[in-house]
């Protein structure tokens, strides 16, 4: 087999066959087939797409480049849920809590954080003492001993995925559908989960501009699941204004406190609970909707959620005086106010301008190798549909940086009127 035909076939259109999709992906990572054959592959892939049986194979052998994570020997069904990427996205901090508070188990991989969005294991590496980086077996027994775990990616899983976005990224070949969804769900089936549910996110700041991308998008990899004879789920959800009031690490922990005492923002709360009902359906612990929905609640009102979370912190050696008392977590040097130049309504809030305003604050990195202050970011005091009078307070910037009025700048023209 030759990698020029193989080029040439999805130059023409052609469906590629699981010999090809398997050749292409053992080689390339086996170093065979150089960068040059690999992105005319990849640039063929973005003009003329792919099946979604094509995918489901490029899926497969992606997952099978490196290890894959067998957890049967954890109790009952696992399940994983996966963001598309957004600003002020702490959902999975509290969810997990919510759901494994209900009797499911959660097994969960994250990443960091790069460019406007904030990563889950950045978050969590501002609680002092945290330790995202565990074994195979410790994740496994941590999850059978308390229904959750979230810990770093294994270096090991999907070595086809880390060298094909790389590729990707340098190729202008990131943004294609079947490429996404491939480099999604290989990742998430390597972990080794039987259910996932993917939060497919649109808008400013999110990757998915449309609706109608990101449904595309979810359709496609709840295809690669049954292919794949996973439990794949999606919802498609806004992220045309930050989620919650919190953009940045510690910020977003304290609130994460705060939704788990049931005294968070209304569309973080609501957005755990709809995806925590449809998982706990996935885990089999619920068949009905509601009933589901109504547990989930009962737990954030009873404390059982929030002390979930508290017992997941301790096990992952966090020092839990922080979450007992968050005015313990460290305060930046600097809080700017930022207040309304006239009367009005808030008709949007650009996420993206406030995810990459937090990211120049200290709050996030622009490439991997950066350090992020744990106490820099942006917490909001109006949302989308508020009205706010001249000199009202819309948000407070938190830096250690002395000089950000191109930030101050950048936040203040991110609130359309």
């Amino acid at each position: 087999m030759l990698m020029e035909e193989i080029i040439e076939h999805k130059r023409d259109g052609l469906t590629l066959t699981s010999e090809e999709i398997h050749f292409f992906i053992k080689n390339y990572v086996n170093g065979e087939i150089p960068d040059y054959q690999a992105s005319a592959l990849l640039m063929a892939i973005y003009f003329k797409g792919m099946s979604s049986y094509e995918v489901s194979i490029l899926t497969k052998e992606m997952r099978d480049s490196g290890e894959v994570w067998d957890l049967s020997d954890i109790d009952g069904l696992k399940v994983d849920k996966h963001s598309t990427g957004g600003v002020g996205d702490k959902v999975s901090l509290v969810l997990g809590p919510m759901i494994a508070s209900c009797g499911a188990k959660l097994a969960k991989m994250s990443g960091r954080g790069l460019g406007h969005t904030g990563g889950t294991l950045d978050k969590l590496e501002s609680i002092p003492g945290f330790d995202i980086y565990e074994t195979k077996e410790e994740f496994k027994k941590q999850v059978n001993e308390i229904g959750m775990a979230i810990i770093g990616q294994n270096e090991n899983l999907d070595p086809a995925d880390k060298k094909l976005y790389a590729l990707r990224d340098v190729t202008a070949t990131v943004d294609s559908i079947p490429l996404i969804a491939s480099s999604i769900m290989s990742k998430k089936l390597a972990s080794g989960a039987d259910c996932i549910l993917l939060d497919v996110k649109y808008g400013s700041g999110a990757f998915m501009k449309t609706k109608e991308e990101a449904k595309k998008l979810g359709d496609l990899m709840s295809e690669i699941g049954k292919h794949l004879n996973k439990d794949v789920r999606y919802e498609v959800t806004d992220m045309n204004e930050p989620l919650g009031y919190a953009v940045g690490n510690n910020l977003e922990i304290k609130e994460v406190i705060k939704t788990l005492h049931n005294e968070g923002p209304k569309d973080l709360t609501e957005l755990c609970l709809n995806s925590g009902a449809i998982m706990l359906i996935q885990s089999k612990i619920y068949d009905d909707y509601d009933k589901a929905y109504e547990a989930l609640l009962n737990n954030l009102k009873n404390g059982k959620a929030f002390n979930k979370f508290v017992e997941f912190v301790k096990y992952q050696k966090g020092d839990i005086s922080y979450i007992l008392d968050p005015s313990k977590f460290s305060v930046s040097k600097y809080q700017i106010p930022i207040y309304a130049e006239k009367n009005g309504k808030i008709a949007r809030i650009d996420a993206f301008a406030i995810g990459k305003g937090s990211m120049h604050l200290g709050g996030g990195r622009e490439v991997i190798t950066d350090t992020i202050d744990m106490s820099a970011g942006i917490v909001l005091n109006k949302k989308v549909g508020d009205a706010v009078k001249k000199g009202e307070l819309l948000c407070t910037l938190y830096t250690n940086k002395e000089k950000v009025e191109d930030i101050i700048k950048e936040v203040k023209e991110a609130f359309i009127y």
